[in-house]
């Protein structure tokens, strides 16, 4: 007879292909409220290098103020495209750990987690236009961001932090705080001692 734990994990690892599917094919509409976020808070903070930002699919893409070269007419303009992707794969991850869970209260939770990972896929897609339009863009281009290099540095870090660190922790993080009582069950039920 199998554990517990194993019983989710095998649970988890059946339901992270639905989710996965259905969170690709539903992306659009799923990073819409982060894309939307993303605007208020560009425009504010960032409003002297971004002109606007548009949503196709689940790529953002900013058109800043910074021109391309120095003898490109006023009108042209960088362009970034952000895959918001990148950032919001916490979203299905979390969606499995739920479901497999198969608490009575999933789609409250499901919703909460959501809500929880809302400014992860912002952080994210802010974090990786500030690291295109000041760091890897070259030099002409980055020297009319106005950043210095401690700021530049900043981003690089924001940056890293939001790719790597926040989209796999903060899905943890928000599971482990909503299913408490699941755990606890779990902790409380004898696990099979190994073969």
């Amino acid at each position: 007879m199998r554990s517990p734990l194993s019983r989710f994990i095998v649970r988890v690892l059946a339901w992270l292909p639905v989710t996965f599917a259905l969170w690709y094919v539903a992306a659009p509409l799923l990073v819409w409220p982060a894309a939307w976020l993303t605007r208020a808070i560009a425009y504010t903070a960032f409003g002297d290098l971004v002109r606007s930002i548009d949503q196709a699919r689940a790529t953002l893409i900013f058109t800043s103020t910074v021109r391309p070269g120095l003898a490109a007419p006023t009108a042209a303009a960088v362009t970034v495209e952000v895959n918001t992707l990148l950032y919001a794969f916490g979203m299905p991850l979390f969606a499995a750990l739920t479901l497999a869970a198969a608490e009575s209260r999933r789609w409250m939770i499901l919703a909460i987690g959501y809500l929880a990972l809302l400014p992860v896929v912002t952080w994210g897609a802010l974090a990786d236009f500030l690291k295109n339009i000041a760091i890897t863009s070259g030099p002409l281009i980055a020297s009319q961001t106005g950043f210095s290099a401690g700021q530049r540095e900043v981003i690089a870090f924001a940056f890293q932090f939001g790719s790597l660190i926040l989209p796999t922790v903060i899905p943890a993080i928000a599971w482990v705080m909503t299913h408490r009582t699941f755990l606890l069950r779990m902790r409380g039920q004898p696990l099979e001692a190994p073969a």
